[in-house]
């Protein structure tokens, strides 16, 4: 059925007729995109010029305008219609019930409607006050009625719009950065609104706006085809939801990659993520040329009187760098620069732009990109010391990455950076796709480059860390794979390859073993070092460690981690300069700790003491100024059966997140009878303040004694938490580590975090008859990743089958 078979057959059936052909049209499989599109703006059109028809006869001077999304003919299912009424102001009661007529049967079709009913006058001073209305107007299409009323309308919107666009711009470019600023950049965003984020569709419209002002236009190559993907993904988001949405949440991502024909939800994202690139990018490029073009227009007036008149400026030209000069505050290439002849060009004027804190010219980077020729391998010294000035440029070299990718020049000297492109992160830890990611490392890093004896490896470390991402498997396994390609292709002789491959394989390595791990321990800290090798390597890694999650997002780095993994290094770095780790000696009890136990030994009840912890002050910090670790706990209570799990459902009670647990049995002084636990664990308030000692002590003493249901209270939070359909976490997962320690069994578990995890740990473990030496709690997003040091009743590590069984059971625990 064409488009003109579904207008005719609405015509003269009302608004059943139409609701029906419309129906018919959207549920068409052979048309998708824009031809639908366009067919549903043309079938509204016949269908609402219908009902003017009807409501105006015998009306002069009146005619029905189409606005905004539904003027330039794409709707989608669920659009509003944008209407304007113009009349020339003549019989108003009449036009009042014209527009009743027309607007009526859209509401009863259940039709969202943006209407206004004005004069030709009226339009204009409502453009001229709200920039809304000025761009909805820009877009303004004749639908049915007197046609010069509409033409004239235009001629004159159009007309004030290029008078007032020196103005108007900078207010329209001040409204697109609060907006950004609200709605974050639809590139990285796992849930986007995909008109209202930077890069959809709110900045494509807008993109036209400045481009009919005159005063500047966007770079048009790949712009139309990324705005028609956001406009496709909005109508699939639309038939699937039934909704008027811009929305893509995570619940409906599968079904709308499906009825897009696309593989899966990340393909969606990837080509969502893709689009929006394209429109931020000439955004970039845009408001850059319009501030261009009114700078210019504000100094030529002054540069003319002071050279007498007729005499037209010339703009200076700087050098930066072979080949490469700046001008008009941009990064140019100079007139005698031969990028054909030239290989090295796009990586020396990315240096020097990001150096210079400037932008790449776009019609810089796109004659390199249509004349580079591929660099000899292995790489010229030049060719990977300006990628290594490149990286260390700090933020500066975001902007000049992003004008060399959205050219292709990337993925020609790095073929393997194609696989992360755009490749979203479905981890509430990271706020970048993989790319960037990579690209905000090498940022971090340069602020380290200081401490390291070698800051290009670090650098390229930096850029090249999550590589293997998008390979199957591992993908720090699979970086060192890509690496050692990568490294020797940019130059880099064999000793340097297997630094950079052992920094990719281990990037993880010093985060996850502080955060997991017992350090005191003499096996923990050899097997880093075995990994690590040298004091070069783990200088490095340290600081792509301390680089790496500050680039990954603000749950990933605290003053706690960064402590932790300090004190894993010293210890790595004593080994590897000839120290032998000791073994563990049974520390002598403090003062305080004496103290607790001999008043949990005469109340017969737990005792406890919480104490603030603080790093020292650091040296950009003001004497005495410190920052908050957590809070230490210190907990005695007579031996006997429950307390780990009883302690950590308390703690949950009251919102406490464990960072670290210890417990051992305390020797008391002669002289006092019985046993007596110690628990020194480090906790946090998720929110709010700590609670008071005496509440916990309180709470505590219930749970010992069995008058407090934890598991029903807990339950009870649990089933208020709102939860977020379509989210599906992944089973969990509880894993054994024999060679992890000699004087305990190291079981891991991976699962979703939720309030009470480590109270259904430690009743499980407690079911199991097997003693918890210490916990090393790390909670990444929605991941909890617990380590527990156990032990048999004796005190030695469990035998193999006997941990094998209790990881089984659980798990078996956990999951059900």
């Amino acid at each position: 059925m064409t488009s003109t078979d579904v207008s005719k057959d609405a015509e003269g059936s009302g608004p059943s007729g139409y609701a029906a052909a419309r129906l018919r049209l959207l549920t068409e499989e052979a048309r998708t995109g824009p031809p639908r599109r366009a067919a549903l703006a043309e079938l509204t059109d016949e269908w609402l010029t219908g009902l003017f028809a009807a409501g105006a006869e015998g009306l002069r001077g009146v005619s029905l305008v189409a606005v905004g999304g539904y003027g330039r003919g794409e709707l989608s299912p669920r659009s509003d219609l944008d209407l304007l009424l113009l009349h020339d102001g003549g019989d108003s009661k009449a036009v009042a019930a014209l527009a009743d007529r027309i607007w009526y049967p859209v509401w009863d079709l259940g039709l969202a409607l943006d209407h206004s009913v004005r004069t030709p006058a009226e339009a204009r001073r409502t453009a001229g006050e709200d920039l809304k209305v000025q761009l909805g107007l820009l877009d303004a299409r004749h639908i049915a009625g007197d046609l010069g009323l509409t033409a004239g309308l235009r001629t004159s919107v159009l007309a004030d719009w290029r008078n007032q666009a020196p103005k108007r711009l900078p207010e329209l470019q001040e409204l697109s950065a609060e907006r950004a600023e609200r709605q974050g950049e639809l590139q990285y965003l796992l849930e986007p609104d995909l008109k209202e984020a930077r890069g959809g569709l709110r900045d494509a419209t807008i993109l036209r706006a400045v481009a009919a002002s005159w005063l500047a236009d966007a770079p048009r190559e790949g712009l139309d085809d990324a705005r028609r993907r956001l406009l496709d993904v909005r109508d699939a988001l639309h038939l699937t939801t039934g909704r008027a949405t811009d929305r893509l949440s995570l619940q409906e991502q599968d079904q709308v990659a499906a009825e897009l024909g696309l593989l899966d939800a990340d393909t969606l994202l990837r080509q969502v993520y893709e689009a929006a690139r394209v429109i931020s990018y000439a955004s970039d490029v845009t408001w850059r040329e319009v501030g261009r073009v009114l700078r210019a227009r504000a100094v030529r007036p002054r540069l003319r009187a002071m050279l007498g008149g007729g005499a037209k400026p010339t703009a200076e030209r700087s050098p930066l760098a072979e080949g490469v000069v700046e001008q008009d505050g941009e990064v140019v290439l100079a007139r005698a620069a031969r990028p054909e002849r030239d290989p090295v060009l796009p990586l020396r004027a990315a240096a020097a732009a990001a150096q210079a804190g400037l932008p790449l010219s776009l019609h810089a980077v796109r004659r390199m990109a249509a004349s580079v020729r591929p660099l000899p391998t292995p790489w010229p010294a030049e060719a990977r010391e300006q990628l290594v000035t490149l990286l260390g440029s700090g933020r500066p070299t975001v902007e000049v990455w992003e004008a060399l990718e959205a050219e292709g020049l990337i993925t020609h000297f790095l073929p393997d950076w194609e696989r992360v492109r755009c490749r979203p992160q479905r981890n509430a830890v990271h706020i970048w796709t993989v790319d960037r990611h990579l690209i905000e490392t090498a940022v971090r890093a340069s602020e380290f480059t200081r401490r390291v004896h070698r800051p290009d490896l670090l650098l390229v470390a930096a850029l090249l860390h999550d590589i293997g991402k998008g390979w199957p498997g591992d993908h720090s396994v699979a970086g060192e794979i890509i690496v050692k390609d990568v490294a020797a292709r940019i130059g880099f002789d064999r000793d340097d390859v297997t630094v950079l491959s052992t920094l990719v394989r281990h990037h993880l390595l010093l985060v996850e073993t502080a955060t997991r791990r017992d350090l005191e321990d003499p096996a923990t800290v050899r097997s880093v070092a075995e990994a690590v090798g040298s004091q070069g390597t783990l200088e490095l890694l340290h600081a792509l460690t301390e680089a790496d999650a500050l680039a990954t997002g603000p749950a990933a780095w605290s003053s706690w981690r960064g402590s932790l993994v300090a004190d894993l290094v010293k210890r790595v770095g004593a080994v590897l300069a000839g120290d032998d780790p000791a073994e563990p000696e049974a520390a002598a009890p403090t003062a305080e700790q004496e103290r607790l136990a001999i008043e949990a030994i005469a109340t017969g009840s737990p005792v406890l003491a919480l104490r603030a912890q603080t790093e020292p002050p650091a040296e950009e910090q003001s004497p005495g100024e410190a920052e908050p670790l957590g809070v230490e706990l210190l907990i005695a209570v007579p031996d006997q059966p429950g307390v780990l799990p009883a302690v950590a459902g308390v703690l949950a009670m009251h919102r406490l997140t464990v960072r670290t647990a210890e417990l051992s049995t305390l020797d008391l002084p002669d002289g006092v009878e019985g046993a007596v636990l110690l628990l020194n664990w480090r906790v946090a308030a998720e929110y709010g303040s700590l609670p008071q000692a005496a509440r916990l002590r309180a709470d505590l003493v219930r749970a010992l004694d069995g008058s407090l249901d934890i598991a029903g209270r807990l339950a009870e939070r649990d089933a208020a938490y709102p939860r977020r359909r379509g989210v599906v976490a992944p089973p969990p997962r509880v894993t054994v580590h024999p060679a992890a320690s000699r004087l305990a069994t190291v079981i891991e578990v991976r699962a979703q975090d939720a309030p009470g995890l480590l109270f259904r740990i430690g009743r499980a473990l407690e079911d199991a008859s097997v003693r918890v030496r210490s916990a090393h709690v790390s909670t990444l997003g929605a991941n909890a990743v617990d380590a527990f040091y156990v032990t048999g009743p004796e005190g030695a590590p469990l035998p193999g089958e006997e941990a094998a069984a209790v990881a089984r059971k659980l798990e078996e625990t956990l999951r059900g």
